[in-house]
């Protein structure tokens, strides 16, 4: 299993609403006490045990690409085929402007909504039968461009309500590793 976060490397992106998905990995990776990440396939990653529904014991595999947003399934493909890991074994999670801020949702496959790193993904792994978990970011004020409201750095309550909806995200990628997704 991957759980693949997606985002932008630079420092200037680390608290922006594009990077919903490298916060929730990098949360799932604190929660569980991941310290060590080595770059990989054009990716940060790093390894957790994790204990299924039943008990078992399986390795997951945490993922940031490197690559910018636009670009990140060259990186994911690359792991997956390393890895020996098949579509559906994926979880990727992304900034959502179609969902309200501070929701989240996980579903099986579906469209890409105009979602350039989703795009990216679908077409190097062939297919868009990947797990994804949607973090909602709400759309952007009046006619602000969708790329300045994703880039722009969140301060304040912002700041603050997009720390609890990573928790959240983090919760329900948790509960997606436990039980599945449908």
């Amino acid at each position: 299993m991957i759980v693949c976060g997606l985002g932008n490397p630079d420092d200037d992106y680390a608290r922006t609403r594009h990077n919903a998905g490298f916060a929730t990995v990098d949360l799932l990776a604190e929660r569980h006490g991941v310290r060590y990440w080595k770059s990989e396939a054009g990716a940060q990653t790093a390894t957790l045990t994790w204990r299924d529904a039943d008990g078992e014991k399986r390795e997951v595999l945490l993922a940031k690409p490197m690559s910018y947003m636009n670009t990140s399934g060259g990186p994911l493909s690359k792991l997956a085929r390393a890895h020996h890991v098949q579509p559906a074994e994926i979880l990727v999670i992304h900034d959502e402007i179609d969902l309200a801020a501070g929701e989240i949702q996980l579903r099986m496959g579906g469209g890409l909504n105009a979602h350039n790193g989703l795009r990216s993904i679908a077409d190097k792994l062939g297919t868009r039968d990947f797990a994804r978990l949607r973090f909602g970011v709400g759309r952007p004020p009046g006619k602000m461009n969708v790329a300045d409201y994703v880039l722009r750095e969140l301060k304040g309550n912002f700041l603050t309500d997009f720390e609890v909806t990573a928790q959240d995200a983090a919760d329900a990628a948790e509960c997606a590793l436990t039980q599945g997704v449908k």
